[in-house]
């Protein structure tokens, strides 16, 4: 079981990177900040979601698992808050009516 636990947790926490990187490439390449901002948000979470998943086989239970899915829950949240206020920020600045 540990040998499966391990290769769980490192093809979880590798998908993982790779969404991070996705997300980095995102931010750089896309041409307006809404569309980046987008990029970022969405593949960061589901990279760390992949990570908390990667890692979970690895945790103390039962409290591990559930700690990762707090943190989790809490970076989407913020995530989610956090967008809505800078993307509402970009709009009133760049003068967008479409209200």
């Amino acid at each position: 079981m540990s040998t499966l636990s391990s290769v769980i947790t490192v093809l979880g926490v590798l998908a993982g990177v790779c969404f991070f990187v996705a997300g980095t490439v995102g931010l750089l390449r896309f041409p307006d900040p809404l569309s980046r901002l987008h990029a970022l948000t969405k593949a960061d979470n589901l990279g760390l979601g992949l990570i908390v998943l990667g890692l979970m086989p690895q945790a103390e239970w039962p409290l591990g698992p559930v700690r990762l899915l707090v943190v989790w829950l809490a970076a989407i949240l913020s995530s989610a808050v956090a967008s809505q206020l800078v993307g509402g920020a970009i709009r009133r600045s760049s003068g967008s009516a479409g209200e």
